[in-house]
């Protein structure tokens, strides 16, 4: 799949089926692709039986409403495995009469079709998960194959490693909630990597990583394998951060939108990459990997003030906008991944690409960078490189302060209702009917009555 689309999802039924109202459509899963100005460029998925003549047939309508195809590539279908799944482009000039042809694909051929919005309407909320199981319908829409690299990735012409990260992908494209993560045999080689990264990093963070971190790594080290020459194993980490603070891991092949993957933080769920690093160049990743989550994301997850600092950011995008959905992934850029907070009279790293770059946690610290207070609305507009040393940090004062300040923030982004996340149903409830109040009141008022006993008790 090109790297160059990305997944914004549209309106969605009650009953998460597809209604047509004209030429409206609702439940659809939308792919957006990044263009440049000069050429548009439309884009969107189909999936056909595997059977002689189907592709013809399919390509026939396209060839009846003189439609020309820009590109087109196919792969077996990872939902069903009677089906192929064919990603076409084609110029924005055959928008007009794309709907015929999309209808002939869902009546003709019973082909599956995921759409791309060509002129959303205004004022319509993106489609948001409403179970936590509904994480499944967009974990593999990832941006990039997990076992696809780039030509300058470390490993691009290494066979040996490219076909390890095919076993990755694997794994997490056939992930579905509520399953086991499956467990990996690493490699001697993975694990010198990883031995590599843990050995540097450990001697760095008594004195750089935030007390937070510090306190819950001596545990990881205890009860989930966390040593040298161990590379821990998703599930027991998983299971470890949900007797702390009820995030879970998530494997995933690859790269999400923002959209997506801050939707998963809004379940106290981490999408999770399983893969390591090429072995050539051990303290240098050009994506996410089990270093990078176990080593900088994992500590922090089992903080229960920093589980819920990122669940606020989550909830905040769930049907936010599309411009304010790049604000919060620039918030969470600043935060959760190269933050830093002031303890006692110094300052601490607490990011996740700070706490697993050995090279980043020294400069972050030291007085090259230019660092200032974290406040949202600063912060969102903030630009920053992504293959090099970020020239500004933000500080925040304390995990607390930083999330009444986004908390306030979200509060400022447009959308007609609010959200509160259900941790017994594991479901996110939208707050914009009486009833729902009612619901969050007793919830409240419950939870109230306890701490008031709880108070006279201590008295």
């Amino acid at each position: 799949m090109d790297a160059a689309y990305r997944r914004v999802n549209g309106t969605h039924g009650t009953d998460g089926e597809q209604q047509n109202s004209g030429s409206k459509r609702r439940g659809s899963m939308y792919l957006e692709e990044e263009t440049d100005q000069k050429s548009e460029v439309i884009s969107f998925i189909f999936s056909l039986k595997e059977e002689v003549g189907a592709l013809a047939k399919a390509l026939r309508l396209f060839e009846d409403k003189g439609i020309n195809l820009m590109h087109i590539e196919s792969r077996p279908s990872r939902m069903n495995k009677d089906q192929y799944e064919f990603f076409i482009s084609l110029d924005s000039s055959a928008s007009q009469v794309l709907d015929d042809v999309i209808d002939g694909l869902r009546t003709q051929i019973s082909g599956h079709v995921h759409e791309l919005t060509r002129s959303k309407e205004k004022n319509t909320v993106p489609w948001f998960p409403n179970d936590i199981q509904d994480l499944d319908r967009f974990a593999n829409q990832i941006l990039s194959y997990g076992s696809e690299l780039d030509a300058d990735h470390p490993g691009f012409t290494d066979p040996v490693y490219r076909s390890r990260r095919k076993e990755f992908a694997d794994i997490a494209y056939n992930y579905r909630h509520g399953q086991v993560i499956p467990k990996v045999e690493y490699t001697d080689v993975e694990k010198a990597t990883w031995g590599t990264v843990f050995t540097e990093l450990k001697t760095l963070y008594p004195t750089h990583a935030c007390r937070e971190h510090n306190r819950v790594f001596p545990l990881l080290e205890k009860y989930c394998g966390y040593r040298q020459d161990n590379i821990p194993q998703l599930e027991d980490v998983s299971r470890f951060l949900q007797s702390c603070t009820g995030f879970r891991l998530r494997p995933v092949a690859g790269l999400l939108s923002s959209r997506d993957f801050l939707a998963g933080l809004a379940f106290r769920v981490f999408h999770s990459t399983q893969y390591i690093r090429h072995s050539s160049k051990p303290t240098y990743t050009p994506e996410p990997d089990i270093c990078h989550e176990l080593l900088g994301h994992v500590p922090l997850f089992a903080d229960p003030s920093f589980a819920q600092f990122s669940q606020e950011i989550g909830l905040a995008s769930l049907g936010a906008p599309d411009e304010y959905i790049e604000k919060l992934a620039t918030v969470y850029w600043f935060t959760v991944e190269f933050g830093l907070c002031k303890q006692g009279s110094e300052i601490k790293a607490y990011g996740a690409g700070l706490l697993s770059s050995f090279g980043e946690l020294q400069y972050c610290l030291s007085e090259k960078p230019q660092i200032m207070a974290f406040d949202p609305d600063k912060t969102c507009v903030q630009k920053y490189p992504i293959t090099e040393y970020q020239p500004v940090y933000f500080v925040a004062e304390s995990f607390e302060d930083a999330k009444d300040k986004v908390r306030k923030f979200a509060g400022t982004i447009p959308k007609p209702f609010s959200v509160r996340y259900n941790p017994y149903t594991q479901s996110v409830e939208v707050l914009d009917n009486t009833q729902q109040l009612r619901n969050l009141a007793d919830s409240i008022n419950s939870e109230m009555g306890k701490l008031c006993e709880a108070m006279r008790k201590l008295e």
